[in-house]
């Protein structure tokens, strides 16, 4: 009898063991860490996630276009991606699936001095615009400037790389597409040199998810993705609702971020987090991937729950 106690109690901890073990979660961020990752960062500082019996390791990328593409290679969990390059990724046969959001509008801006000689988009014509990478930016800008019924060809575009706002507080280009408002804008301020900001969703363009999570499409029966969001949820609603201490919070993870900026892009990105993070509005979805076919990045529009999907 005793020996078959031991047994039991070798069994039952070798059981544990493996669900410890399955429980493990990686994120592959998009980015360094940031402001915009508020909600991931206080769910793992304020015991979210281990409150759901997930121990989950962040990772930043050394290349910021490989986290999707990891995670469809079964080499990560859960990648934070965007919905501008999730349409395009699907159209290339890319076996994700969003499964929830994490900042549900537009970042992405077009910026000129708020001291300059550019009142309203209009008055960019025959001006140099500087953009960090093609395709999306690029699309959008060319709406935003069909809006105001210029086309590309009245502008001149010039790759700045990932230097927005020193070139245009430098002034080697009259504005910057691509710029985020809630670090851009703060950046300038900070450096003397204010901007102003044209939001591409008023100006043509379809709003978006700026930024979302993603998980391999043949892997949406894993019940940790489930907790993941459940995590991300209650940790959004106490960042909203704490601002101040789920700021320090975010420090002991990242203690060299406490500076300035980070601190201006803290409160500007609060806002804009997704209260509901598993929610999803297919008609957005569909929207968008209407904008991306008639600008030529992608060629058809799947049904929606074919890579995204609201988990319940």
């Amino acid at each position: 009898m005793k020996k078959l106690g031991i047994l039991f109690g070798a069994a039952m901890l070798a059981s544990t063991l493996q669900v410890q073990a399955a429980d493990k979660l990686t994120v592959l961020l998009d980015w360094f860490a940031n402001p915009d990752h508020a909600p991931i960062v206080v769910a793992k500082a304020r015991g979210f996630f281990e409150k759901e019996g997930l121990e989950v390791e962040l990772i930043e990328p050394a290349d910021p276009s490989m986290p999707p593409k990891l995670v469809a290679a079964g080499q990560g969990d859960i990648a934070v991606s965007y919905q501008q390059t999730l349409h395009p990724q699907i159209d290339e046969g890319m076996p994700l699936m969003r499964i929830g959001t994490l900042v549900s509008t537009p970042l992405n801006t077009l910026i000129v001095l708020e001291d300059g000689p550019i009142k309203e988009i209009a008055d960019l014509k025959g001006k140099r615009i500087g953009y960090s990478t093609s395709g999306f930016e690029n699309a959008m800008l060319g709406k935003m400037l069909s809006n105001a019924g210029l086309s590309s060809d009245d502008v001149e575009l010039i790759n700045v790389n990932f230097s927005l706002s020193p070139s245009l507080m430098a002034g080697q280009v009259d504005a910057v597409i691509g710029g985020y408002r809630n670090f851009e804008l703060n950046q300038m301020e900070i450096e003397g040199a204010k901007g102003r900001a044209f939001y591409p969703e008023e100006n043509g363009v379809p709003v978006y998810d700026e930024l979302i999570y993603v998980a391999h499409k043949d892997k949406l029966d894993d019940p940790r993705l489930k907790k993941f969001i459940n995590a991300i949820e209650a940790a959004t609603v106490y960042l909203l609702n704490n601002p101040q201490d789920s700021w320090k919070s975010f420090l002991e993870v990242y203690p060299d971020l406490d500076d300035e900026l980070n601190k201006r892009a803290w409160a500007d990105t609060l806002p804009r987090f997704a209260s509901r993070p598993a929610a999803l509005d297919n008609g957005r979805y569909e929207r968008f991937a209407n904008f991306l076919i008639e600008q030529g990045l992608i060629k058809t529009a799947p049904p929606v729950e074919t890579y995204a999907v609201e988990l319940r």
